[in-house]
């Protein structure tokens, strides 16, 4: 298998307006991804939602995440967290899209691709052609692909 774009391509679906965070959820489980494009009303790619950001605002108060280090086994404040997970995945998406961010063409080199990821401090990149979300390329394909090459290099060499 060859190191390019279109070998670590992870197709997914694309959020729209009117959709719920438990649709999110679902497909970023399935297809072991942590952030979806968000097209809106018009059909343009115009955001991003991810699953730390939706974590983020939904479970975490700001002060537990300033004071992790200090938190201990007893937790009262999450005593309902069965019932806020509830809460959380029947809520619209919208009030969680985020910026875009960079994209990649699925022309280009598969390192300019791991380079934007390591500038912008993500995991993934969107893969978008003439304005067309069509999937995206994260570490963990990237990691896949490499653990598929010729692994001749990690053969122990006969001793007899």
């Amino acid at each position: 298998m060859s190191m390019d774009i279109q070998n670590v391509l992870t197709p997914t679906i694309i959020i729209r307006p009117g959709m719920y965070v438990r649709d999110l959820f679902k497909e970023c489980g399935k297809v072991h991804v942590q952030a979806l494009p968000y097209y809106n009303e018009k059909g343009s790619l115009s955001g991003a939602l991810t699953l730390k950001n939706i974590m983020k605002f939904s479970c975490l108060p700001e002060h537990m995440v300033e004071l992790a280090n200090l938190l201990g086994n007893q937790m009262s404040c999450v005593e309902n967290a069965e019932e806020k997970a509830r809460e959380i995945i029947c809520n619209p998406v919208e009030p969680y899209v985020r910026e875009l961010g960079e994209t990649i063409s699925s022309k280009e080199p598969l390192i300019k691709a791991l380079a934007i990821m390591e500038r912008n401090n993500v995991c993934y990149i969107f893969v978008v052609d003439d304005g067309e979300y069509i999937g995206q390329v994260t570490i963990q394909g990237i990691a896949q692909v490499m653990s598929d090459l010729d692994s001749s290099c990690c053969v122990i060499p006969d001793q007899s």
